[in-house]
């Protein structure tokens, strides 16, 4: 069984998303993990379709050692990303998993990724679910 990990915080609108565009594209050897940072992130991702959820640092930490693919907002990897939603050890224990991490580029996190091109929202969580798909070999 693979695991598919969506990491979100403040009200979990792109983790949200992504559980929307990636659960009717996975097979049944896939599951599909939802962790929080907060209750509503999580809850939000839960109401999406997620087929199990967590919530907060503990569950960050021990969750992201077990997953295959990890996707989320840049900020997850960031101590102190999200608005200060996103712990030093969230941070190091997202960008230290040994899983592949799929991250979407949000200027609200103060960092830039140079060579990605500027665009809506939707396209970029698009194209995150693209690169699940193909990394899963679905």
């Amino acid at each position: 069984m693979r695991t598919v990990l969506i990491l979100d915080g403040q009200g979990g609108g792109v983790g949200s998303q992504l559980v929307k565009l990636l659960k009717p594209r996975l097979s049944g050897d896939c599951r599909l993990l939802c962790v929080g940072t907060n209750v509503a992130a999580t809850a939000a991702m839960l109401k999406a379709g997620a087929a199990q959820g967590a919530t907060g640092e503990n569950a960050v930490v021990y969750n992201a050692a077990r997953a295959d693919v990890i996707l989320g907002p840049i900020g997850v990897v960031l101590a102190n990303g999200i608005l200060g939603e996103v712990s030093p050890a969230m941070a190091a224990a997202v960008s230290g998993s040994g899983a592949v991490k799929i991250l979407i580029p949000s200027s609200s996190c103060g960092v830039y990724v140079a060579g990605v091109e500027e665009c809506r929202l939707e396209e970029y969580l698009r194209r995150a679910a693209e690169l699940a798909v193909r990394e899963l070999g679905l």
